[in-house]
């Protein structure tokens, strides 16, 4: 089968691109034909400097990736995947438009954890194009019960995670050494992170904070880090996927505050590589982090409750050791080989 994957390319940071490599991977290993058309084309050489600017990055984005789009003639199936707002306008309708014009079975993979307030108020751009996709795919339940409420019917399909790609490591005793895999973006609190880590250095004063991934926060979360007066914070900017698991493993404590959020990928890998794991419970992550049973949960916008949940950790090392290795035996469900034959029957249109 062709199969026509729209997706971020890896230059845009975020669980969307791994995912769309982690498919393109395991389709191609699967036998299928696969072509990528990335929503973000490489720009001209000499053009480079034009990604500075945001609105002449929009435009010159589009006059190269809607051309880009007269690929997907030659794909038996296309699967577009999508997030929300502007994403959704600029790169989704587009790639949806031009698969239905050609006559193509349509598949949408949304994945944003905006989706309820997406569909509900930018519904009159968004629905039309929601009504001519033959399949709608989400990675959790969570999203299924959104796109139910407003009338649509969505297949649930695990995100994709290699556990093989991460070193398990189990911390028979844990070091104060934390680390932080999200953009830094406002729905991800990142703060909330910062100021639970210098309530922990208090009682730590050793403690270490990895944070990597960039994003429009970058400036505020630096000027508050230095107004903690804590040390210990480091800033690591956006990783490849392929350093990942070499991160992780230099950590012994997964945390995240995010207040928005659907079934993160950086969730997956920390389970893969045996960090407990301290997170809030929105969207799916409720689902994935069950407290005291595959993580610990602490409430949104609660750097006190996260300070005490790692220090319980800490304290409790073979809580921690439990709870990973609970979580690394979840994460299984969540290989390729598990998914893959749910995405044979996406594409092949058999029912659910």
């Amino acid at each position: 089968m062709r199969i026509a994957l729209v997706a971020a390319s890896p230059e845009i940071v975020g669980g969307q691109s791994v995912q769309a490599q982690a498919l393109a991977v395991g389709l191609r290993e699967a036998g299928h034909e696969v072509a990528f058309v990335p929503v973000d084309p490489q720009f001209p050489r000499g053009l480079a400097w034009v990604r500075r600017w945001p609105y002449a990055r929009s435009l010159l984005n589009q006059a190269l990736y809607l051309p880009s789009l007269s690929r997907l003639r030659r794909a038996d199936v296309v699967h577009i995947f999508s997030a929300s707002y502007w994403s959704f306008l600029l790169a989704v309708a587009p790639a949806i438009l031009a698969a239905r014009g050609s006559g193509k079975r349509t598949v949408l993979h949304y994945h944003s954890g905006e989706a309820a307030d997406h569909l509900a108020r930018w519904g009159v751009l968004v629905h039309p194009c929601l009504r001519r996709v033959q399949e709608i795919v989400v990675p959790s339940e969570y999203l299924r019960a959104v796109f139910a409420y407003h009338g649509y019917r969505a297949r649930v399909v695990r995100n994709v995670v290699d556990p093989a790609r991460f070193r398990y490591r189990e911390r028979a005793s844990l070091s104060p050494r934390l680390v932080s895999s999200r953009n830094l973006e406002p729905h991800y609190r990142v703060e909330n992170t910062l100021e639970a880590f210098a309530l922990l250095r208090v009682r730590y004063p050793e403690a270490t904070l990895t944070l990597a991934g960039d994003g429009s926060e970058r400036a505020r979360l630096l000027r508050l880090a230095a107004a903690l007066g804590t040390d210990g914070i480091r800033f690591v900017g956006r990783v490849a996927p392929v350093a990942m698991s070499g991160l992780y493993d230099e950590a012994d404590i997964f945390v995240n505050s995010s207040i928005v959020d659907n079934q993160p990928v950086s969730v997956l890998e920390a389970f893969a590589a045996g960090l407990p794991v301290v997170s809030t419970a929105t969207g799916d992550i409720a689902a994935l982090v069950r407290d005291g049973e595959t993580g610990l949960v602490v409430p949104a916008g609660d750097p006190s409750a996260m300070a005490k949940a790692v220090t319980a950790l800490l304290q409790h090392p073979e809580l921690a050791l439990g709870i990973a290795r609970a979580a690394r035996e979840r994460v299984e469900a969540y290989s390729w080989p598990r998914v893959r034959d749910q995405w044979a029957a996406v594409y092949a249109g058999a029912p659910a």
